[in-house]
């Protein structure tokens, strides 16, 4: 690895987990649908947690759950956020369709058998942007675990011009976490037929964290 990219690796993670936690404190938040994932962890049922790439960022520290096993790319990009995910005692799973993706998915249907929540970014890690993949409707066939779908808009934020419009929130925005209602595959049920309801069921989500922005006389970015 060339010196340039140790020193990324090295110092961007520990900058990138600080700005991180500081936009938390800086940005007013509302959380809606909490129930949708406490319940599921009630009734001693673990999910898989399913939300866009261009929410990343601020995903860590919306998620109330104590560890989860986060499906990240085996890139350089990957790297860095995986590094910036164990600042926040969050575990990585390295992957993508790309690239180490099928041994990546059969350790996490490996882990499903453990009390830990699966995350997936199911248009991840190249798009298209808020399409969903295989990868979580085999995860959730296989493993009969349920998705809830997660959101995170705010009312003041820079979009990058990436192929996700990944977005950067700006501090002091006004922002909403939202949890959707879990989703089971039914036996029998076609592949299609539920990455179409989960594609629904997480921008039906997305709107609600929208509206309920709206209600306090803001627009998301």
């Amino acid at each position: 690895m060339q010196l340039g990219n140790r020193l990324l690796i090295f110092f961007a993670p520990p900058l990138a987990a600080l700005i991180i936690r500081f936009l938390h404190l800086c940005i007013r938040c509302e959380v809606l649908g909490l129930e949708q994932l406490t319940d599921q962890w009630q009734r001693k049922q673990n999910v898989i947690i399913s939300f866009w790439h261009d929410q990343l960022l601020m995903m860590v520290l919306g998620y109330p759950g104590k560890k989860a096993r986060i499906l990240i790319s085996a890139s350089k990009d990957g790297e860095l956020i995986a590094r910036v995910m164990r600042s926040f005692g969050q575990d990585a799973v390295r992957g993508s369709s790309s690239r180490g993706g099928r041994a990546a998915f059969k350790y996490l249907i490996k882990l499903a058998d453990e009390p830990t929540d699966l995350v997936i970014t199911p248009d991840g890690p190249k798009g298209p942007r808020h399409q969903i993949k295989d990868g979580v409707v085999q995860l959730a066939r296989l493993t009969g675990r349920p998705i809830v779908p997660m959101a995170f808009v705010c009312s003041r934020g820079h979009r990058f011009a990436s192929w996700d419009r990944f977005l950067l929130p700006y501090p002091f925005s006004r922002g909403v976490y939202s949890f959707g209602e879990a989703l089971f595959y039914q036996q029998g049920e076609s592949t299609d037929a539920f990455r179409e309801r989960i594609e629904l069921a997480m921008r039906e989500n997305q709107r609600a964290a929208e509206s309920c922005l709206e209600a306090r006389g803001a627009t998301a970015v």
